[in-house]
């Protein structure tokens, strides 16, 4: 049995309940979750579980690709036994500001793709900023301000998010469904998608805004050489 990643079908759910099913060197693992574990390259969610009269700090949660699995690395797992039931909450704050910097990374990706056929080789996002890595031959900062540009104008437009699911041959015959260079979406029967209508449509597994008008203002760090056919940028989001 794998652990159910509640946040895909509500990224802002922010407390739930659950039971332990194991208590491991890799951490608590839950029957269900909205605690999203580092992967596709977002950073880890926060927060606290509540168990036995007691508060234990989530430091972090990791994901089990084979299994699906999400445990929870706490500050202590003193008091914890398999069977009890918690109750969870997410650090909000950090989790909204990851929201709305994936969104964005989704939105840049599909008009770097558009505009100059640049795909994903690298990326991170992290609650302050985010960067990508894309495949292209010449380094221009232009590039980067026009695609910020072009990105703050498709946010002002107030796009809805969609989430749904569909099976993984139908969805890998939708052209750029990923846009990662060296990657194919994980090796299940049902795929989680995320659209932007008229704008961009991946398979994805994280938390999103609902609509793009949330993300507030995109704006450039910098932009770097990272070598052949690799330009990186940073970029963060403001109200």
């Amino acid at each position: 049995m794998s652990t159910k990643h509640l946040y895909r079908d509500d990224s802002y759910q922010k407390v739930f309940k659950a039971k332990i099913l194991d208590i491991t060197d890799r951490g608590v693992l839950l029957d269900q979750t909205i605690f999203h574990p580092e992967s596709g390259g977002v950073a880890t969610d926060t927060g606290i579980l509540r168990c036995c009269g007691r508060v234990y700090k989530v430091l972090k949660a990791l994901h089990d690709k084979d299994t699906d699995d999400v445990y929870h690395v706490l500050d202590t797992y003193e008091g914890l036994v398999k069977g009890s039931e918690v109750e969870g909450e997410i650090d909000w704050e950090r989790r909204y500001r990851l929201m709305r910097l994936h969104t964005t990374a989704h939105i840049l990706s599909a008009i770097m793709y558009k505009d100059y056929n640049a795909l994903i080789t690298g990326g991170q996002v992290e609650p302050d900023y985010a960067r990508d890595d894309f495949s292209l031959e010449r380094f221009d900062r232009e590039v980067f301000e026009n695609a910020v540009a072009k990105a703050n104008e498709i946010v002002r437009r107030g796009i809805e998010v969609k989430i749904y699911y569909l099976s993984r041959d139908e969805a890998l015959k939708i052209p750029g469904i990923t846009k990662l260079a060296e990657k194919m979406p994980p090796n299940y029967n049902i795929l989680r998608i995320v659209e932007i209508p008229g704008v961009d449509l991946q398979a994805d597994g994280g938390p999103h805004v609902r609509n793009t008008s949330e993300i507030g203002e995109i704006v450039l760090l910098k932009v770097e050489n990272r070598g052949r056919n690799k330009r990186r940028i940073y970029y963060t989001v403001r109200p």
